[in-house]
């Protein structure tokens, strides 16, 4: 008489288990996301990008993400100024330098295209920027107000997160889409030497910079609209967090590299 395990190979049960759903989502959020089109998360933070520096710009008076400006605004503080922007300034400008940091260790210390790092970099991103939309939420700091922790802190926290952008451009291999900056953008594009003919509609590198241009302009917008209605500060801060977790979950459903490739 056959024993249990001749009887299962003869019956060809001897099949290999599939693996469980958490193996599975193991294997995925382990996986190396397929950079091709990454340039388009960049592009949409843009938008992200427009959105928080206009409404901040209008509302605090200073910028969170693009520090060139910040630079101008401190200088002229130490050199005598009547207000409090060159403060906010130099607080944005140290939560930018302290998260460029913290994110460039982060993507150097684990796998740098690995799903869940890139998924992580985000989320701590969304949660910087719910947590200043929390504290604006809750405490409502007015326009022109003195300058307190209620400002300070959101201004922190905004401008920590928005160097994790300016990373993943570099994670991506997309150096010339910061996503926080257009200076270098306007100069490559207007310096392009198919600019004034029709190949430039061809041209992917051009037409990721016009891309830009119009991101940020789009963002920009919606920063101003909600800069100037009733919620201010507060609408632009949750609807920034809200596009950041469709990048989370963007990335979760990124296309990952072949096996081969990723050998």
């Amino acid at each position: 008489m056959p024993v249990s395990g001749e009887t299962d190979a003869l019956l060809g049960n001897n099949r290999p288990s599939k693996p469980s759903r958490l193996s599975r989502l193991s294997n995925h959020l382990r996986s190396d996301i397929d950079p091709t089109h990454g340039d388009l998360v960049l592009l949409f933070c843009y938008v992200i990008t427009g959105l928080l520096d206009s409404s901040s710009v209008l509302i605090w008076g200073s910028f969170v993400s693009m520090q060139t400006g910040n630079t101008v605004y401190f200088g002229l503080g130490l050199v005598g100024t009547e207000d409090d922007r060159w403060i906010k300034s130099g607080v944005s400008i140290a939560g930018f330098c302290l998260g460029s940091l913290c994110f460039a260790t982060f993507h150097r210390v684990f796998p740098s295209r690995r799903r869940w790092v890139l998924c992580a970099s985000f989320l701590a991103q969304t949660l910087c920027v719910s947590l200043a939309a929390l504290i604006v939420t809750i405490y409502r700091p007015t326009r022109g107000g003195p300058l307190s922790w209620l400002v300070l802190v959101p201004v922190a926290l905004i401008a920590f997160q928005s160097s994790g952008q300016a990373v993943t451009s570099r994670v991506l291999n997309f150096g010339g889409l910061t996503s926080v900056v257009l200076t270098s953008v306007y100069c490559d594009l207007f310096s392009h030497r198919d600019f004034l003919s029709t190949k430039v509609v061809g041209n992917v590198e051009e037409m990721r910079r016009i891309g830009a241009v119009l991101c940020l302009l789009f963002g920009v917008v919606l920063g101003g609209l909600w800069a100037h209605s009733a919620v201010g500060m507060m609408g632009a801060l949750w609807t920034a967090a809200i596009l950041k977790s469709l990048i989370v979950v963007g990335w979760l459903a990124w296309k990952g590299k072949c096996e081969e490739e990723t050998e």
